[in-house]
C-alpha cells in the first residue's frame, strides 16, 4: 500500500516478526528484485495480510538475504501516552541521585547479547519436569522479602558500591554531616501498564 522510511514507524507499533523467503525457484527472481529495491531505497513496505482470520498491517524490511515481516499494531490498539504519563509529576529529581544513577548505568553498560537473556519461567519448568522424571519432589521456593525503598539515595549508593563504585562511606563524607541520615519520603512502586 505504501513505502515509508523506517524512522516514520514508532517502535510502539512494531509487533511480531516473521521471516519471508521465496517459495521455490520461480519466485526467487521476483523476491530478489523486491528485496534489493527495498534495500536500495531505504524504505519499509507497508501492506496488509490475513493471519488467523484477522487482517493485520504488515511492515516488510530487507534482512540479510531475505525479508523480515513485522505485524504492526493499529493506532486504535496503542494507548495514548498522556493517559498514563499525565499522572507523572514534572518535578526535577535530585541531581546527586541522577549522578549516582548515571554511574550505575555506566558500570552496567555493554552491547546487547540476546543469548544472555533466557526465559526463567521456562527454564524452571524444564527443571521441574526433569526432577519429576527422576522421582524428586518439587520444593516450593521461598517468597522473596518485599523491600519497600524508603531512602532512595541510600539504595542508589548501595547499588553503586556493590558494582565496584566508590564506597558508601566516601559518598557519605562528600554529602556532609548535615545531610547524613536524611530520608526521602516513602514512594509507591510504579505499576507496569500495557501500551497496547
Amino acid at each position: 500500500e505504501r513505502f515509508v522510511p523506517a524512522s516514520d514507524i514508532d517502535r510502539i507499533y512494531w509487533d511480531n516478526p516473521y521471516y519471508l523467503a521465496p517459495d521455490g525457484k520461480l519466485a526467487q527472481e521476483a523476491f530478489a528484485v523486491i528485496r534489493t529495491a527495498l534495500e536500495m531505497s531505504g524504505k519499509i513496505a507497508i501492506g496488509r495480510i490475513v493471519l488467523a482470520t484477522r487482517e493485520r498491517i504488515l511492515a516488510l524490511e530487507p534482512r540479510d538475504k531475505g525479508i523480515l515481516a513485522y505485524t504492526l499494531r493499529t493506532d486504535a490498539e496503542v494507548r495514548r501516552p498522556e493517559a498514563i504519563f499525565g499522572e507523572i509529576s514534572g518535578a526535577r529529581p535530585d541531581p546527586a541521585m541522577v549522578d549516582i544513577a548515571e554511574k550505575i548505568i555506566a558500570q552496567q553498560e555493554g552491547p546487547f547479547d540476546p543469548s544472555r537473556f533466557v526465559d526463567r519461567y521456562e527454564e524452571a519448568l524444564k527443571g521441574l519436569i526433569a526432577d519429576k522424571r527422576k522421582g524428586r519432589k518439587a520444593v516450593a521456593a521461598e517468597e522473596p522479602e518485599d523491600t519497600n525503598v524508603v531512602d532512595l539515595m541510600a539504595a542508589l549508593r548501595a547499588s553503586l558500591a556493590a558494582k565496584g563504585g566508590r564506597s558508601q562511606r566516601a559518598a557519605a563524607d562528600k554529602e556532609g554531616p548535615a545531610n547524613r541520615g536524611a530520608k526521602a519520603p516513602a514512594r509507591s512502586r510504579a505499576k507496569p501498564r500495557k501500551a497496547s
